[in-house]
């Protein structure tokens, strides 16, 4: 694909029957309020209504309370306010700012997310009561169904006990934990205690569960004994005591007095022989199942923190993003609600861990709405790569999610593993974390989604706990498109002096204008780092860092990191367009470009590829891969090197690691590698050279 052109992409491949449409929730949406069409429905809940600013936007979120019956409390005072605050940068000057940046939504209201999502489902008098809220597979192959009455118990039960341990609103709570049905009453119990809820990936090591664990300052720890990984048990609890000692020494003092440890593997029974013991040690059964049942959620400000979840920071110091009861609430249950079109009787699966964003977002976006979502503790590819299928098939699942880079590897293990799997209940396919290639795109368009599920490719970040892309299922679709702007997020595409070239047809940097409810509010250690990380660059605008375009029919497509761009002899492409025409040559499976210091054009593209199954990796493939690269982005875009390895280092949700990649072949100090599912990844990238 050219570096400014979209015309590999520029066919429809998904049109949804008007039948289909019309069954929407989006396009209900838009018979209430009189909305003719997608354009319209965006220009009314992103723009300015009759000439006032921001107008659309206090719209859409003042009426989605009412429209999704979010349950406040209190009543809010305002839809938001704006607030002025004076940041000291880190050269000591100071500024003052009074636009989006520092905005309360919802001020004055009173709420509590897990009341929301639990509590008020599980009330004697209501339908959903006894109504399954999560399917767990654990990847032995046991099954486990929750029922809205039985989380709402055991999550009262995990609030009584943070009380009895002097857990108080605004204490953090950290939850290392595997996959298993229990995350969910952690996360609600925590939520209806008031304490703010810290997801840390179950795949961490010492060192990266150790900066979260003393960042965060928590006072409790969830935990397990361990969990299972492609057959083997992955120990889970010595990692944690080793963390939980380690982020003493950087505090300098007491961190986690509480460890709450629950038993999947099977070492209950004698651990003294398996496990070290301490005094803040105890089991799940001994710490929860003794509490009382019965516990009434707080009612905390709309602006109550209730979650903080840790992005990677390009420092190699990780970022805490700080939501709120109300944004987070709000915007995974518009997001399930519009773009994934959610029914009573849907099954939704979105595969991650509950340490990464999409974990807390499927939770409260579906359980909102009193819906089913599945959870699997395991590997995509164990016992063999039709798991997903299989699963898919055995609980009848209808809304899908996974990275492109899963679906890329699961496409290399043959069409043959889907034979004999029924997929017809997939109404919708999802997708996050990364581009898309437009063969891989189709790929899943036609052998998992039969041809007729649209793809909800969606782009956002930890930062917002959402999307500021997402298509909506009323929409046509090309490959790889990741629709238009969200509801109630007004986004556009800008120049290097974010001038707006949306409707130009160009590629720009993609933007916010303006803030919504679910963005970060703030960092937690401070304004500083915010500032300068997202605002900035352009007056006014938040900097999302992702190269964006908008064709000729209105639809948005990325084209990866911004702060990746490759300028070779003064011209810049995103990896992900080398990648992409690297990917069109038959023998490449999977590709990941960097760029890498040359005296002649100061930047020099070098290229990782994973082989198709049936090809080796030869110098003529060397060869005929650069020149495919070449041929289709010029010259100057020939990768100097072709390299090959089996597999990329990513991250558990599936993204691939570029900055990882490019520092092992620079020679440079990686920094905070704490997402790496697969560190091992990393020596075959040193040894490919």
């Amino acid at each position: 694909m050219a570096p400014e052109s979209l015309e590999e992409l520029d066919r429809v491949v998904h049109e949804p029957t008007r039948a289909f449409v019309e069954s929407t929730n989006v396009w209900q949406f838009m018979q209430t309020y009189g909305i003719e069409d997608y354009e319209e429905l965006i220009r009314r809940t992103t723009t300015d209504i009759d000439g006032v600013p921001h107008s659309g936007v206090d719209w859409f979120w003042d009426e989605l309370v009412d429209y999704l019956h979010v349950d406040f409390f209190e009543d809010y005072d305002a839809v938001r306010e704006t607030e002025t605050r004076t940041v000291e940068s880190a050269s000591g000057e100071r500024e003052t700012f009074d636009g989006p940046q520092f905005t309360n939504w919802y001020p004055g209201g009173e709420l509590n997310a897990a009341h929301n999502a639990v509590s008020r489902h599980a009330a004697p008098d209501t339908d959903v009561r006894n109504q399954v809220a999560l399917i767990w597979e654990g990847e032995p192959g046991d099954v486990r169904q929750v029922t809205y009455h039985d989380l709402h118990e055991q999550s009262n039960r995990v609030a009584n006990y943070l009380d009895s341990v002097g857990v108080e609103t605004g204490d953090t709570v950290g939850l290392y934990m595997p996959m298993v049905p229990e995350v969910a009453s952690i996360l609600y119990g925590c939520l209806k205690a008031g304490a703010i809820v810290v997801p840390i990936f179950s795949g961490f090591g010492v060192d990266a569960t150790a900066t979260r664990i003393a960042d965060a300052d928590c006072s409790v720890l969830f935990t397990g004994d361990g969990f299972y990984r492609r057959g083997s048990p992955v120990h889970l609890k010595d990692t944690a005591d080793a963390a939980i000692k380690q982020a003493r020494q950087e505090r300098g003092g007491d961190v986690v007095e509480h460890t709450v440890v629950y038993e999947r593997i099977g070492t209950a029974d004698d651990p003294e022989e398996t496990l070290t013991w301490t005094r803040r040690d105890e089991w799940w059964d001994e710490a929860i199942a003794s509490q009382s049942d019965d516990y009434e959620a707080k009612s905390l400000p709309s602006g109550q923190e209730s979650m903080l979840l840790y992005s990677s920071g390009t420092t190699g110091e990780p970022k805490g993003i700080v939501h709120t009861h109300a944004g987070a609430l709000v915007q995974a249950a518009k997001e399930i609600y519009f773009g994934f079109d959610h029914k009573p009787g849907d099954r939704f699966f979105w595969v991650s861990d509950i340490g990464w964003m999409m974990g807390p977002w499927t939770l409260l976006g579906n359980h909102a709405l009193g819906g089913t979502i599945f959870m699997y503790e395991g590997a995509p590819d164990h016992p063999e790569p039709d798991r997903f299928w299989a699963m898919i098939d055995r609980h009848d699942l209808t809304v899908f999610g996974v990275s492109p880079t899963a679906i890329r590897a699961l496409r290399k293990q043959g069409d043959e593993w889907l034979a004999g799997h029924d997929l017809s209940s997939l109404r919708l396919l999802g997708s996050t974390g990364e581009p898309w290639d437009p063969e891989s795109w189709q790929w899943f368009y036609d052998n998992v989604g039969n041809g007729d599920c649209p793809i909800i490719n969606i782009s956002g970040g930890t930062e917002i706990m959402g999307c500021f892309l997402m298509p909506m299922p009323i929409q046509e679709l090309k490959p790889c498109t990741l629709g238009g702007p969200g509801l109630g997020m007004d986004i556009d595409i800008v120049d290097e002096a974010g001038h707006s070239i949306a409707d130009t047809g160009e590629r720009g940097y993609l933007v916010a204008r303006d803030s919504c409810p679910s963005m970060t509010n703030s960092l937690w250690r401070g304004d500083q780092r915010y500032v300068e990380e997202y605002w900035s660059r352009w007056d006014g605008l938040w900097n999302h860092g992702d190269w964006a375009q908008k064709d000729e029919d209105g639809l948005w497509f990325l084209h990866g990191r911004a702060d990746d761009a490759l300028n070779v002899a003064g011209r810049k492409v995103g990896p992900a367009e080398v990648e992409g025409a690297a990917m069109d040559h038959p023998a490449v499976n999977q590709a990941a470009a960097v760029g890498v210091p040359d005296e002649t054009t100061g930047t020099a593209v070098v290229l990782y590829a994973v082989l198709e199954p049936d090809h080796e990796p030869t110098d003529e493939h060397r060869d005929s891969i650069a020149g495919t690269v070449g041929e289709e982005l010029g010259k100057p875009f020939r990768p100097r090197e072709v390299l090959f390895v089996d597999a990329f280092p990513k991250t558990q949700s599936g993204k691939i690691l570029r900055r990882a990649i490019g520092g092992v072949y620079r020679g440079e100090d990686l920094g905070d590698m704490s997402s790496i599912e697969n560190p091992e990844a990393l020596d075959a990238i040193e040894d490919a050279r």
